[in-house]
């Protein structure tokens, strides 16, 4: 069952500004492109390219070529290019040492330390070299077609490259595909080896509903960041680089958000236990039985969705009775040109008991044998 979603007519914003060289807004569940400039320019992207890093290793997991308990050596080169003497971000892992891939994770995300995933890259591939030629062949197979990897940790290299939409088409995989290691992003601090490190992302310190995902700095690059923030059920990810302070990226990257969560306006669909529709019966003494959200359904929408944004009821049927009130039997999905936004589960909403009379048995067999669900 298809529901159209009302509308009204709103005026038009201006057109959004930002001092970052490069810069795009995406909603993340469907790709839409709400803002770009420069987004489709090669740019170094420092930090921000070890969410591919991390890619790799998550990838890995899932398929069970490696465990969080799995170990890796803190080589002399890890140690000596990624470590303390460095100068750069680091976790402090000792030269030689066996540190747990679950630590070397969190030193990645939370604390961008730069040793972390060199010993990633050397356990996965033997060599830096050989595991950027990895994440390069991958990155093709995800339709990434411009970005280049000469490293795992996005360390200055004249040929390391991505883009900011390729970044955020990145970060939008990670997101929607790895869930449950997207919200090592939200961590705001870590402690390994008894000392305390924080994460640089400075959304989620100071933006509501921030939850992730990745900062980057190298000079060639000035300071930029990969982020996302989710409200009323619509997540949005954002990239600026090409800043000149810290300060200026989250700024731009904060101002992009709230620019990107008010073109939305929220539609109220249904209320709180109001019936969304109606399920078919097989079997009972009646025939249909209300399907009802526990929460109001709403559906936040940018002017330009409204003519393609669709309310869709989805439940197997017919119900076979007997049937309990509040037992969730589908779902109403959002969706924006096809793409689905948001979903809810649907309950039923009254108790149907089983019929004893034969005929309407045998009309409901004959029902759903014409005309189905």
């Amino acid at each position: 069952m298809m529901l159209l979603v009302p509308g009204t007519a709103r005026a038009q914003e201006v057109t959004f500004k930002t001092d970052a060289r490069y810069a795009i807004l995406i909603d993340s569940r469907s790709g839409k492109i709400f803002f770009e400039k420069d987004s489709n320019e090669l740019m170094a992207p420092a930090s921000m390219s070890k969410i591919m890093t991390m890619l790799m290793v998550f990838e890995r997991l899932r398929d069970k070529r490696m465990k969080l308990s799995d170990e890796f050596t803190i080589s002399e080169n890890a140690w000596r290019r990624g470590g303390a003497s460095s100068g750069g971000s680091t976790m402090y892992a000792e030269l030689n040492s066996r540190v747990k891939l679950e630590d070397l994770m969190r030193g990645v995300i939370v604390q961008s330390a730069n040793d972390a995933c060199i010993a990633i890259a050397e356990g996965i591939a033997g060599s830096e070299e050989a595991f950027s030629g990895l994440m390069t062949k991958r990155a093709r197979e995800l339709g990434l077609v411009k970005s280049t990897f000469k490293n795992a940790t996005g360390l200055p290299d004249p040929e390391h490259r991505m883009t900011a939409f390729e970044l955020a088409t990145l970060a939008r995989y990670l997101i929607e595909v790895f869930p449950e290691y997207y919200k090592l992003y939200s961590e705001r601090e870590f402690t390994w080896n008894k000392i305390r490190q924080f994460n640089r992302n400075p959304l989620l310190a100071n933006y509501p509903g921030a939850d992730g995902i990745k900062t980057g700095f190298i000079r060639e690059a000035g300071y930029g960041l990969v982020g996302s923030a989710v409200r009323a059920g619509r997540r949005l990810i954002v990239v600026v680089n090409g800043l000149g302070s810290k300060s200026a990226r989250g700024r731009e990257a904060q101002k992009l958000l709230d620019w990107g969560f008010r073109k939305f306006q929220q539609i109220s669909l249904f209320e709180r236990d109001a019936q969304v529709s109606q399920a078919r019966v097989w079997g009972g003494n009646k025939s249909w039985v209300s399907l009802v959200a526990k929460e109001p359904v709403n559906m936040l929408l940018a002017p330009e969705e409204r003519a393609t944004a669709r309310a869709e009821i989805v439940y197997k049927g017919p119900l076979r009775a007997p049937v309990r009130k509040g037992q969730q039997v589908g779902f109403i999905r959002l969706s924006v040109d096809g793409k689905t936004v948001s979903q809810q589960p649907l309950y039923t909403g009254g108790d149907i008991e089983v019929s004893n009379e034969m005929w309407r048995q045998a009309l409901d067999s004959v029902t759903f044998m014409l005309f189905g669900g």
